[in-house]
């Protein structure tokens, strides 16, 4: 299988660019983006027109669940209700006392 340059889908900050550029390389995608904060301060902001380019060129990833497969409807459960947590009641508060200053 023939390994391509997409954005990433899971570890999105703003596009995806260098998320996706690291995941091609095998590396962490923070330390990409610190070096590509330190270029965007050396090379005064062109590797901003870079990353813009980069965004519209490079393709986006293909869609996985939270499972990490392709099809959205693998390992799904049958239970299609969100549990929600019940919330917590506000304590009262005594307001009485003014001297905070």
């Amino acid at each position: 299988m023939q390994k391509r340059l997409t954005k990433s889908r899971s570890n999105v900050v703003l596009t995806g660019t260098l998320a996706g550029i690291a995941e091609y390389f095998g590396i962490d995608p923070t330390i990409v983006r610190v070096i590509y904060v330190f270029l965007s301060f050396g090379l005064i902001g062109a590797p901003v027109v870079l990353y813009v380019l980069l965004a519209l060129v490079i393709p986006a990833g293909p869609r996985t669940n939270s499972y990490g497969h392709d099809n959205p409807y693998y390992g799904r459960n049958n239970t299609s209700q969100k549990k929600t947590k019940e919330r917590k009641q506000a304590e009262p508060v005594d307001d009485d006392d003014w001297s905070d200053f």
